[in-house]
């Protein structure tokens, strides 16, 4: 089991200046054995971290500059919402994540939410289906382009008329593919489809195993192999409850098939929370 910080937050107490203060996140995250890095793709904060007026970094310049805070964990958004960026675009973002980083870049996606802000900012924010549909359209674009295809691509929501990516992504034959959500219709059989990793919410061991049950059947009546995509699942590590609180959590996790634990550490920016998982959680959980 690996263990994932994301940062949903730029709030933090004190009067040090926000970068000094995310930059020393990023660096101990590194340094102390996190195997993923990961920011929220918002234009504004959302309601249950805080109010919308707090600050709200873009995503993709936020990465860029982790990226050169950092040497080893891999990079992403959990997860971009497929109305904020054209895919042509999308592709070329994360193709010069992974050259930049050394091929540590990953695609987070999924069919977008937040209408509040994607309206206050003048983004359209087409029904549901929509975006579904514009989301299966931006996944075989992305997998066109980091295979070198230049035909042109032509879809009911978006037109290529020359899909040239270069430099290529570093990291082949794509940059991972993660695709947040837990929708047992659409979303999972997209990961079956286009995807090489799951992102699940906690829930009862239950409900995640139906979960994964759905994503297995998907696998299977794509023809995918359901044991080539890596099942992650989102999680709050609160170090006050003690370390084996979150090793005992992870293995059951584990149990179930997940083997990435990606979410935010309470305190961070106390540090000492990244320390402790560092020092006490990531070398016992690695070897589940």
């Amino acid at each position: 089991m690996k263990v994932g910080l994301q940062i949903p937050s730029f709030t933090y107490p004190g009067d040090a200046p926000l970068s000094d203060q995310l930059a020393r996140i990023v660096k101990t995250a590194d340094e102390s054995g996190f195997d993923t890095i990961a920011v929220m793709d918002h234009f504004w904060q959302i309601g249950n971290v805080g109010p919308v007026e707090e600050p709200m970094l873009e995503a993709y310049t936020t990465l860029g500059w982790i990226a050169a805070h950092t040497a080893r964990a891999r990079l992403l958004t959990l997860v971009t919402g497929v109305i904020y960026r054209q895919p042509g675009l999308l592709a070329k973002i994360i193709t010069t994540l992974d050259v930049l980083s050394g091929g540590r870049a990953w695609l987070g996606i999924g069919a977008a939410w937040n209408e509040e802000e994607s309206k206050g900012l003048g983004f359209p924010f087409p029904p549901l289906a929509e975006r579904f549909e514009q989301l299966e359209e931006a996944l075989q674009i992305c997998h066109q382009m980091w295979a070198g295809d230049e035909k042109p691509y032509t879809g009911r929501h978006f037109t290529l008329e020359r899909p040239l990516n270069s430099p290529q992504a570093i990291t082949r034959p794509h940059p991972p593919i993660m695709i947040g959500g837990g929708g047992e219709k659409k979303t999972l059989r997209l990961v079956a489809q286009y995807g090489d990793a799951c992102n699940l919410f906690p829930a009862a061991p239950d409900q995640l195993r139906h979960k994964l049950d759905v994503l297995r059947g998907h696998c299977e009546a794509v023809g995918r192999n359901y044991d080539d995509i890596q099942k992650t699942i989102y999680y709050i590590y609160d170090t006050s409850q003690g370390a084996q609180k979150i090793v005992d959590d992870l293995g059951g996790y584990a149990e179930l098939g997940f083997s990435l634990a990606i979410g935010q550490v309470k305190g961070v920016h106390e540090i000492t929370p990244l320390e402790q998982i560092g020092h006490d959680v990531i070398p016992v959980v690695q070897l589940i």
